[in-house]
C-alpha cells in the first residue's frame, strides 16, 4: 500500500519512541537518548527536500508524576539536537484517561502542528510506529505511514493504509509526492 497519490505533501511530522529514538519507557533523562539507525539521515533528507518537519508525542509520564514537563523538554532537546533540528515539537502531557484532544490517536496535536507550519493537514503525513500514531493522521485529515517494531500489535498493520520497514523508507515514499520544484 502507498500514500495517496493525488495529494502533495509539504511537511512531516514523526513519532517521537520507537519512531525517532529508541524507547525507554518514560524516559525523562536526556542521557538516554539514543536515535533509531538511520534517524537523522532521514530527517535531514526531509528537510532537504524542503519539508517543513515535526514531532508530534505523547508523554504522559508528565500526568503519571513520573516527569516533569522540563525533564520531558530537556529530553526533546537532546532528540531535537541528534536527530533534528525540528520546526515544531507538540507533546501531549496527558494520560490515556484525561479525556484531553491532543493524546494521539486524537487529532489535537496533528493540527496544532499543522497551524504551526502554516500547512493544511491535508499536506502532512504522520510518521509513526503504532495505530494511535496513523489514527492521528488520519483524524486530522493527514496521510499516516506504519513503521512497524516488534511491538506494533498485528491489528494495527493489518488497519494501516501504508506501512514500510524502515524510517528511511518511509521518508522515501514521502518524497515521491514532494512537489517537483523542491524535491
Amino acid at each position: 500500500m502507498a500514500l495517496a497519490k493525488d495529494r502533495v505533501v509539504r511537511g512531516l511530522l514523526f513519532d517521537r519512541d520507537d519512531t525517532l529514538v529508541i524507547d525507554v519507557p518514560y524516559n525523562a533523562d536526556p542521557r538516554l537518548v539514543v536515535p533509531v539507525p538511520g534517524a537523522h539521515r532521514a530527517v535531514e533528507r526531509a528537510r532537504a527536500a524542503g519539508l517543513r518537519v515535526g514531532v508530534v508525542t505523547n508523554q504522559s509520564a508528565i500526568a503519571k508524576g513520573l516527569a516533569t514537563r522540563e525533564q520531558v523538554d530537556a529530553t526533546n532537546a537532546r532528540v531535537d539536537e541528534l536527530v533534528g533540528p525540528f520546526d515544531v515539537w507538540c507533546v501531549c502531557p496527558h494520560d490515556a484517561g484525561d479525556d484531553c484532544r491532543c493524546r494521539k490517536p486524537r487529532p489535537g496535536m496533528v493540527l496544532d502542528a499543522a497551524e504551526r507550519l502554516g500547512i493544511d493537514p491535508s499536506e502532512l503525513v504522520v510518521v509513526g510506529d503504532i495505530g494511535a500514531d496513523v489514527g492521528a493522521a488520519v483524524a486530522a485529515g493527514a496521510q499516516g505511514i506504519l513503521v512497524p517494531t516488534p511491538r506494533t500489535r498485528a491489528d494495527e498493520v493489518d488497519a494501516a493504509d501504508t506501512v514500510v520497514d524502515s524510517l528511511d523508507d518511509a521518508v522515501t515514499a514521502v518524497l515521491a509526492r514532494v512537489p517537483a520544484a523542491r524535491a
